[in-house]
């Protein structure tokens, strides 16, 4: 999902990153990286925070960079979202398997920290943190005070990095991890990027408070390659057109690498959307090969063929 204006969403059909296939399922791995979804410093926070603060957005015209910035992020902070819930339900393929509804074929979702998954979504993501919680509103903070927005912008993606940091620690699935290493690198640009917006509003040196924790992203293997990609130093306006007043903001050098910060107009080339593959004892999606068939004839029908 990207913003094209402050009134027109363009949605692309592709993921921002690429997410290596899961070599195993893991419920339990697959509801520690819920907490990066729907916890309370999770995407869906990071993205209602930043869409109402732009949609509530007061002096537009002499505020501008600060404007474009919000507007930007609210748009990645989209496609974070439906990343994360892309590696969810990777990470949950393969939990059961189909049988007899009478030989009880989703018994493992009894051992599982989330059953959430097993009797909500069909094994799929949820709008909710690592304990099935449904996420809350409470956590959007729109204040309409552009200096306390920004600080509570700075405190949420200082939070959302340790939560990060915390759940790489507690699983080594690969893929949650390379998830994790793509995230830790971009809100490391949003970290960065809050703070040099309240350096210019304020004056204040926020950037010296960096990083929070006090550690390099190079020391998470999954997160060196972006790293080198230099994707920690690259700021996408996701618009083809709108938004480059942003360059007032993000220009200059990293203050922890040394590297010259760089404004891309438009969107990253991302990859392939993976398709979920029906779960049969979850009913879904609940289409039968006959079914399939006559919607097949309903379709051609309605185009004339």
């Amino acid at each position: 999902m990207k913003e094209v204006s402050s009134h027109l969403f363009e949605r692309i059909n592709r993921l921002q990153v690429e997410l290596p296939p899961s070599p195993y399922a893991d419920a339990n791995a697959a509801a520690a990286v819920q907490e990066l979804l729907g916890g309370k410093f999770g995407e869906m926070s990071a993205l209602n925070n930043y869409m109402y603060q732009s949609f509530n957005f007061r002096e537009k015209e002499r505020l501008k960079p600060f404007y474009d910035l919000l507007a930007i992020i609210t748009a990645e902070k989209f496609g974070h979202a439906e990343l994360v819930a892309a590696a969810i339900n990777r990470v949950l393929t393969g939990t059961t398997s189909p049988g007899d509804p009478n030989s009880a074929p989703k018994k493992e979702g009894l051992s599982k920290r989330n059953s959430y998954f097993f009797t909500r979504t069909a094994q799929a993501s949820m709008p909710g943190d690592s304990m099935g919680r449904a996420w809350s509103g409470d956590h959007v903070c729109s204040s309409g005070n552009l200096v306390l927005d920004l600080l509570h912008n700075f405190y949420q993606e200082c939070g959302a990095r340790t939560h990060k940091m915390r759940v790489y620690e507690m699983t080594e699935h690969p893929t949650a991890r390379a998830l994790i290493g793509f995230l830790l690198v971009r809100s490391g640009v949003h970290v960065l990027a809050c703070a040099k917006a309240l350096e210019l509003a304020t004056g204040a040196d926020v950037k010296s408070l960096i990083p929070i924790p006090d550690l390099s992203n190079n020391r998470f293997e999954t997160a060196r390659k972006y790293e080198a990609m230099g994707l920690g130093n690259k700021l996408y306006t996701f618009s083809p057109n709108d938004y480059k007043d942003v360059v007032l903001i993000w220009h200059g050098q990293n203050p922890l690498t040394g590297a010259q910060l760089e404004v891309i107009q438009g969107a990253p080339q991302g990859a392939p959307m993976p398709d979920l593959s029906e779960v049969p004892e979850e009913f879904a999606p609940g289409i039968s090969q006959e079914n399939f068939m006559g919607i097949a004839q309903r379709l051609r029908k309605n185009a004339g063929l």
